[in-house]
């Protein structure tokens, strides 16, 4: 049977729970996931860390233990796993008696699906991202879509200003001026903490480093030819001044700033744009 809102609500008040462990499923029940893509959960889904669920409970983590093990042997057949690591959140589901037979007042009609329907309710990453928007998250409209989005990930303890970074400096060592929305959420799902922020019992931000002259100049010269183009920049400029004298640019700017062959082929169309030997 399709599980909704209301027919879970109604699986808890019919099951014989203690009463912590009926305030428990209410409250795993609240953080469930009514569409794929909410908060970065598959649908039916909940996150949580077991501090924060003993803190909403105000009771102890030991306490809290046995209550999820009451839930798990009860007919809601509360299920949790941990996919994204140690210190990630825990992934709640509840299973229970996916009966056919069941008695029609326990599956919630077509109409009981408000909480999913409401937009409010979902967290979608949707238009595009202008890398360039500014250096401070929270004065972009993504800060609560981060905020609402890691709470399930690898960065759930990661503040959104840091993973806002990475993620605009991974786009602009790849000459990507603009991206989909929807990149930011990859990025997330695919995060790895740096090694110097593996440190036990805390959560350190790598220090930022002051772009030196050579590297903003760089980035100057990348920023002005899109790389997604950058094959159609390379012939024109190719039929421009010979092949011969592309690959000298190409390998006299690679020298220069000390960079990867294609950062420095970006740079090069860069450079040919500003000059107007070519068109971006």
């Amino acid at each position: 049977m399709e599980l909704t809102t209301g027919a879970i609500l109604r699986r808890i008040t019919e099951t014989p729970l203690s009463t912590a462990a009926h305030k428990l499923a209410t409250i795993i029940l609240d953080g469930i996931a009514w569409k794929d893509g909410y908060n970065g959960l598959e649908r039916g889904t909940a996150a949580f860390t077991l501090a924060h669920l003993a803190e909403k409970m105000g009771v102890s983590r030991q306490h809290l233990t046995a209550l999820l093990v009451e839930l798990a042997a009860s007919g809601l057949a509360l299920v949790r796993w941990k996919p994204n690591g140690k210190f990630a959140p825990w992934l709640f589901r509840f299973g229970g008696h996916e009966a056919a037979d069941a008695p029609p007042d326990v599956v919630s009609a077509s109409g009981d699906t408000s909480l999913s329907r409401d937009s409010k309710n979902k967290t979608i990453f949707a238009g595009r991202i202008d890398i360039d928007a500014g250096s401070n998250v929270y004065r972009t409209p993504w800060a609560d879509l981060i905020k609402a989005a890691k709470a399930s990930l690898a960065c759930w303890n990661v503040d959104a200003q840091v993973i806002w970074e990475r993620f605009v400096a991974f786009n602009r060592a790849r000459g990507n001026a603009a991206v989909p929305a929807g990149f930011l959420l990859g990025f997330m799902r695919r995060w790895r903490a740096l090694p110097e922020t593996k440190v036990k019992g805390a959560v350190h931000v790598e220090p930022k480093r002051a772009a030196t002259l050579k590297e903003q100049e760089l980035q100057r010269l990348i920023s002005a030819a899109p790389s997604k183009n950058w094959q159609f920049h390379a012939s024109d400029l190719c039929r421009l001044i010979g092949k011969a004298a592309y690959d000298a640019r190409v390998i006299r700017v690679a020298e220069q700033f000390g960079c990867a062959r294609f950062a420095a082929i970006l740079a090069v169309h860069g450079y040919a744009v500003i000059a107007s030997e070519i068109s971006r």
